[in-house]
């Protein structure tokens, strides 16, 4: 399939999909095009002998889209640019230590605690998967996604700390797990053990400071070209090149490039929108990322959904992803209670913290991707579907009512 009837497909059913929840269904736009392609994917592959322009279609638009490339590669710059974007600075700065903690030692809980256990739960069901690939998996499905959940928390009326917790903890997280699951990978890929601990550290450090740092000196660099100007259109294609020229050549250095993007973007959206744009960027901007965001998130749960058609389903390991499940939601919850009790003298939490962040710990589409990263002597298959499975559950069941929860346990705490 051609480059050009890729993208225009994807465009046309991201629409159809948008247009028929908005119209009809009424639930939140990633969730809703998630579950209309789902269930379009599941009705293809029942009725996989159909030979209708539709079905062909959709099936060579999963074949033809390298996932973990796309994701990856491009769209996760400009999600987590976009994310960043609209981060008050001031308010992350007041929640930095439970973001901070969250981030790196929840993460390192998180993968820890869930691959000792799906080890154990492979070993259950005779399928001897060594336990490193079941580390690896832990770090792949720690990383949390708040995109569907966002808007659905600002309904319920949480409180704005809580809010900037959950949005702060989960663009870094993303890029620390990031960090993890390659340092985690290059000891799997290792030959004879030949990857020493100093060598995780280094590479680690490499990863994590560097991009850091040179999300830092991208996003100054940003605002120095912003503030020497005064012309929306230009201002706008400069952070898009900050993005896209910025992500490559993190990968080039070998920094991490999601994290630079999040840096980027808190600069960005802080010191650039208020030193450096007039009230007319500044609109034109937010707008713009705005539109970006929600064209992304659009197609990321459009291919979430398509991927149902190529996954390979085996019994066994369904069950074993239904499992895990509540493997998941277990070091979540742990994940989230030891910075909390770490902090809690420190700092004062909001009334049912733990319930929301646990609950509300979204997996998404890096979980997906890097899922699909694995080689397949890494027992691909197997993680790719325990993944899909941890994440639509996660999508569906705790995003749609992570509202209400996050309402009835406000309502409660207000008694």
């Amino acid at each position: 399939m051609e480059t050009r009837e890729i993208i225009t497909i994807t465009i046309v059913l991201a629409a159809l999909f948008a247009y028929i929840n908005h119209r009809f269904i009424k639930w939140p736009p990633t969730i809703g095009i998630m579950a209309l392609s789902l269930i379009s994917s599941v009705l293809l592959v029942l009725l996989g002998n159909s030979r209708s322009l539709l079905s062909e279609k959709a099936i060579q638009l999963a074949n033809s889209v390298d996932f973990q490339d796309v994701l990856m590669n491009f769209m996760l710059s400009f999600l987590l640019f976009a994310g960043a974007i609209h981060i008050d600075a001031g308010k992350l700065k007041k929640e930095r230590w439970p973001v901070l903690l969250l981030a790196t030692i929840g993460i390192l809980i998180s993968t820890a605690l869930v691959g000792v256990m799906t080890w154990g739960l492979f070993q259950l069901f005779a399928l001897p998967i060594p336990f490193i690939y079941c580390l690896l998996f832990g770090a792949l499905i720690s990383p949390t996604d708040p995109i569907a959940v966002m808007g659905i928390l600002k309904q319920a009326r949480i409180p704005s700390s809580l809010e900037i917790k959950i949005a702060g903890e989960s663009l870094f997280n993303d890029g620390v797990a990031v960090v993890i699951f390659i340092s985690i990978a290059q000891i799997a890929r290792s030959v004879g053990g030949d990857f020493s601990a100093a060598d995780v550290g280094k590479l680690f450090l490499q990863e994590a400071v560097g991009g850091l740092a040179f999300g830092a000196l991208l996003g100054y660099l940003g605002f120095l070209a912003l503030r020497s100007i005064d012309d929306y259109k230009v201002e706008v294609l400069l952070t898009l090149a900050l993005v896209m020229g910025g992500y490559t050549l993190a990968s080039h250095l070998h920094v991490s490039g999601p994290l630079a993007m999040v840096v980027a973007g808190i600069i960005t959206g802080n010191k650039a929108k208020e030193e450096g744009m007039s009230d007319e960027t500044r609109d034109y901007l937010d707008k713009f990322w705005h539109m970006i965001d929600e064209i992304l998130n659009a197609v990321l749960f459009l291919f979430i959904g398509l991927e149902m058609l190529i996954i390979k389903i085996n019994s066994t390991v369904m069950i074993i992803g239904g499992i895990t499940i509540l493997i998941v939601l277990l070091a979540r919850w742990l994940s989230v209670v030891f910075p909390v009790m770490l902090l809690r003298y420190k700092i004062k939490f909001e009334n049912n913290a733990i319930a929301i962040l646990t609950w509300g710990g979204l997996r998404g589409g890096i979980s997906v991707a890097l899922a699909l990263s694995l080689g397949s002597n890494m027992y691909r298959d197997e993680f790719v579907l325990i993944t899909y499975i941890i994440v639509v559950f996660s999508i569906l069941v705790q995003g749609l009512t992570i509202g209400k929860l996050a309402q009835k346990l406000q309502a409660k705490s207000v008694k």
